[in-house]
């Protein structure tokens, strides 16, 4: 079987959905065989060797191609591989239209679509609604997603739909514990990673920063610390000011994987209170290391916390959060428990389901 995958990033910058598709990467390279073959295209990487990828690929790897934000190359890079392709896989629902197009050129050529999230829950455009008409399969994220593709195009054939979770990165391997602070010392510190952009001000950065007033009412010492960049990072900055907390918020900026492991291990719990989470491949993270997770009651983020492994709350009520920290504090979960919970989305199990579906 020969692949070809489409992706929009897997390492120009670090995001949620370049760390899942360099995982489609790697288990596409594992399942294609002996006699198969997996090409790349990449919209937004640079041209040329990338050290990183050595790390997610075999010798079923053919070419890998990246286009520099060039939709001219990724368009004619993607219909040469297409021709000698059996499956084409698009990481994103804008794709599509492409791979529609590449199967006019290839006839035995058949396409899939994996859906992260936000990016499905609105609207078709007409040339979309048809290009997902004509997908292989759906590769949803979650059942909210699979939910919510049905709801906006209601005309697909739920059997298409298959719900496959993001899994975890076989080389993001937790850091040693921290040693226990000294009660004295309790803070808590609590994380929280993602892009700080103004379009994704549905995550919930400003609320983890309105919410701090409230937690320092029980925990003085309290602290949050934000890892990630944007352009919302001066309203954001200018909310901890006003809030008199900006003592107690740390923005980290982005770092690499050995200091956010760091981050993850020296934390008390990890928050992201998000509003329209596909699925939330950072509370993963978090788990790895048999941290405690709160998230929002909204997207797909209840089908990866419960109340064994950290609370869910509703979103934009700074009440809910502050009590949920108070209670995971007060009541700590069993880390050996959070860490089996996240084992269940292994990249073993990932890779199977993967193989299942591609069938």
């Amino acid at each position: 079987m020969n692949y070809l995958l489409l992706s929009s990033e897997l390492f120009r910058h670090e995001g949620g959905i370049a760390r899942i598709m360099r995982l489609y990467l790697k288990a596409l390279c594992e399942i294609a065989g002996p006699d198969g073959r997996v090409d790349s295209v990449v919209l937004n990487d640079l041209p040329g060797p990338e050290p990183r990828l050595a790390r997610y690929v075999n010798d079923r790897l053919g070419e890998s191609i990246g286009c520099d934000h060039s939709k001219p190359r990724f368009i004619r890079a993607t219909l040469r591989l297409a021709r000698r392709a059996d499956l084409l896989i698009c990481s994103h629902l804008h794709q599509l239209p492409i791979a529609w197009l590449a199967g006019r050129f290839n006839s035995r050529l058949k396409y899939l679509l994996v859906a992260h999230g936000i990016e499905v829950w609105r609207p078709y455009s007409w040339l979309e609604r048809r290009a997902l008409r004509g997908a292989h399969r759906i590769l949803c994220v979650s059942e909210y997603t699979r939910r919510q593709l049905l709801r906006f195009c209601p005309d697909l054939e739920p059997a298409r739909l298959v719900v496959l979770p993001n899994t975890l990165d076989p080389h993001f391997a937790p850091g040693p514990d921290q040693p226990a602070r000294p009660a004295l010392f309790a803070l808590p510190r609590i994380l929280s990673v993602g892009r700080l952009a103004s379009a994704d001000a549905y995550k919930g950065f400003d609320l983890l920063i309105e919410t701090m007033p409230l937690i320092r009412r029980d925990y003085p010492t309290a602290r949050l610390r934000i890892v990630g960049q944007g352009d919302d990072l001066p309203r954001l900055t200018a909310l901890a000011t006003r809030l008199g907390v900006a003592g107690s918020v740390d923005f980290l900026g982005p770092i690499d994987d050995e200091a956010l492991r760091a981050e993850y291990a020296a934390c008390d719990l990890f928050a992201l209170p998000s509003r329209r989470e596909g699925f939330g491949l950072v509370y993963l993270e978090a788990m790895t290391h048999g941290k405690p997770c709160i998230g929002a009651r909204a997207g797909g983020a209840p089908e990866v916390i419960n109340d064994t492994v950290g609370a869910l709350v509703e979103y934009g009520n700074l009440a809910d959060l502050a009590a949920a920290v108070s209670d995971l504090i007060r009541h700590p979960r069993d880390s050996g428990v959070v860490r089996r919970h996240a084992d269940s989305f292994a990249f073993p199990a990932f890779s199977r389901r993967l193989a299942a579906a591609l069938a």
